[in-house]
């Protein structure tokens, strides 16, 4: 039988924004949080002892014979506090952390916060019911940039969107801790008003409904609206740690729910969040969906009678692309520890959601004709600018360029397979939108390994800690299948890594240095060098380097591969006949590469 975690995942995926969640105090205990009768009793112990009174063992007994009142917030906040604005600085302390709360990582949002939230902004959960007083889920949706419509009071409900045009809604059936009309006495859970009951019918009859960190024992209104729903349409998931009480035991069975038994609620969000990533992962790489891409794309490169159609493939599919890799699952602001293992996760997103358009460009790359070049360059172009924020971590804020680089070394990939040097050096002359401060500049100067991702970030990749050029490497592996069916050869696709890496460090220099200071650097010192990015070619033996292949020989005839270069219009060549700046960089290259081996050991 399938697992139901799994099962639910399949549901999630599959019913976009149908589900709705109902979250108890469970939620929030392994944030800190006190639930709505500890602090009650909290409160009441406060005042015995300014009576200075024994209250223990039961509080809530000792308020009752001395008061005459069963305890609720009102009245016992009353004894306490006179004024709202005083009750409000009593209940703050409950639930908002001290400096040394925080630095234990206490009252903050918990991996199940953060993990619904993260489903909320992918839009599989628009509505949260929601006994908890606190605010921790709507700080960690504020933590990706989410704002919710909350609904705590029956007269809230009048001016909020409706729940289907809302992204997302809040109900909290028992209150908010900011406002002293909260539920928590057996009386004030009894029933609830009139606008609350309608509304929570609206949400038990028209949405799926996931349980969590609820009991059921103490809140009889919330229940008796459970109970109360005739319809059911969609399935309902109880997710239980350890046994079930009667009372939910009795509303699994009578709403013909299915239990799932957990660990804890941050575990068994943070699976679900993954297993409902893993299926859009699954559902963007489908082999189906790029083979039929793809078949659209050659009919398409055929014949110029296809123009519209080609233009409009490739427009759609860099946009959807573009929506998917600026969503808020990659935050420039998320809070969690920057690891390997988060940076290798990251990527493998933004490759999933590359893969289709990274294919079509490889094959556009390789096929187009120069009429229809300018699809290609402008859908590279539309993915590599800058245009979102500009405040974040630096990893991250860099690594967003990750996409584009993927498409680069693909594309070039692909342009090497058939000579296609001219759309290389178009792709690498295209000026890209780094900041929105700062004028725009060529790729070959802003889109490079150690600008996507520092040195030092790419050698905590896992696997790869002790390799010289990380990023280069797993550009190398993650790109051989998408290239396959060009460079069906492994040592080719080799050679042509190198050959596209030894051109784009050439590049660089290019747009770096002007002929007249390679000729006032030549005169100040013959050893000169100046430094380019690092790619794999640099840690090979120097025999089998590109670098060895692309020297001209003792009579200065160069390779042909170097003079088609040229050709194109690489190291300022014109026509292919201005071979100076050329060498002069590839010398300078030359001597970067010895110093850097040296540097690092190698002398083979």
């Amino acid at each position: 039988m399938i697992d139901p975690i799994l099962s639910l995942a399949v549901s999630v995926y599959h019913n976009k924004g149908v589900y709705s969640l109902l979250l108890g105090s469970g939620i929030s205990r392994s944030s800190g949080i006190p639930t709505g009768w500890e602090i009650v009793e909290d409160l009441v112990r406060k005042i015995a002892h300014l009576r200075k009174e024994k209250c223990e063992p039961s509080p809530d007994a000792w308020f009752t014979s001395t008061f005459g009142l069963e305890p609720n917030y009102s009245d016992v906040l009353d004894q306490i506090a006179k004024t709202p604005a005083e009750r409000s600085q009593v209940l703050r302390g409950y639930f908002e952390p001290t400096e040394e709360e925080l630095a234990e990582g206490r009252k903050r949002p918990s991996a199940a916060h953060k993990a619904i939230a993260q489903l909320i902004a992918n839009g599989y959960i628009r509505v949260v019911v929601t006994t908890n007083f606190d605010r921790l889920l709507e700080q960690a949706l504020a933590e990706i940039g989410i704002q919710p419509v909350v609904i705590s009071t029956a007269d809230s409900i009048r001016g909020a969107l409706p729940l289907a045009h809302s992204p997302c809604s809040i109900i909290k059936v028992n209150g908010d801790y900011l406002d002293t009309r909260l539920k928590n006495t057996r009386g004030e859970l009894e029933k609830y008003e009139e606008q609350i009951d309608a509304l929570l019918d609206r949400v038990f009859d028209e949405y799926g409904v996931i349980v969590a960190g609820w009991s059921a024992q103490w809140d009889i209104a919330l229940s008796a609206a459970f109970r109360r729903c005739p319809n059911r349409r969609f399935a309902i998931y109880w997710a239980q740690r350890g046994s079930l009480t009667p009372e939910a035991s009795d509303l699994i069975a009578f709403r013909g729910a299915t239990a799932v038994t957990i660990a804890n609620a941050d575990q068994f969000f943070r699976e679900l969040d993954e297993n409902v990533s893993a299926l859009e992962t699954f559902s963007i790489t489908d082999p189906l969906s790029a083979s039929v891409a793809l078949a659209r794309l050659k009919k398409y490169l055929s014949a110029d009678t296809y123009k519209i159609s080609l233009s409009d493939l490739i427009s759609n599919e860099t946009e959807r692309t573009y929506r998917a890799i600026t969503d808020s699952r990659f935050s420039m602001q998320t809070p969690h520890n920057v690891t390997g293992e988060t940076i290798l996760k990251r990527m493998q997103l933004y490759e999933a959601e590359t893969g289709i358009l990274l294919a079509l460009q490889v094959c556009g790359a390789h096929w187009a004709r120069q009429s229809q070049q300018e699809i290609f360059l402008k859908s590279f172009k539309r993915i590599a600018d800058q245009n979102g924020p500009e405040a974040g971590r630096v990893v991250w804020l860099n690594l967003r360029r990750y996409p584009a680089l993927l498409l680069l070394y693909g594309m070039g990939l692909a342009a090497l397979a058939n000579s296609n040097y001219r759309l290389l050096k178009e792709l690498l002359d295209l000026d890209l939108r780094i900041d929105s401060y700062k004028p725009d500049e060529p790729t070959a100067k802003t889109l490079h390994n150690q600008n996507v991702l520092a040195i030092d970030a790419q050698k905590i990749l896992p696997g790869r800690e002790r390799e010289h050029t990380p990023l280069s490497n797993h550009l190398f592996q993650i790109l051989r299948d998408p290239l396959r069916e060009y460079l069906p050869d492994d040592g080719v696709y080799d050679a042509a890594f190198d050959w596209l890496e030894l051109l784009f460090s050439l590049a660089h220099l290019d747009a770096e240095v002007t002929r007249t200071q390679l000729r006032e650097d030549k005169a100040k010192d013959p050893d000169f060098f100046y430094w380019t990015p690092l790619g794999r070619f640099f840690w090979k033996r120097i025999e089998r380097s590109v670098l060895k292949d692309t020297e001209p020989t003792t009579d200065g005839i160069l390779p042909a591969k170097v003079v088609a270069a040229l050709q194109a219009g690489f190291c300022e060549a014109g026509d292919g006949t201005r071979t100076d700046k050329y060498l002069d960089l590839r010398a300078a290259l030359g001597r970067l590469l010895g110093r850097v081996r040296q540097q690092s050991g190698i002398y083979f």
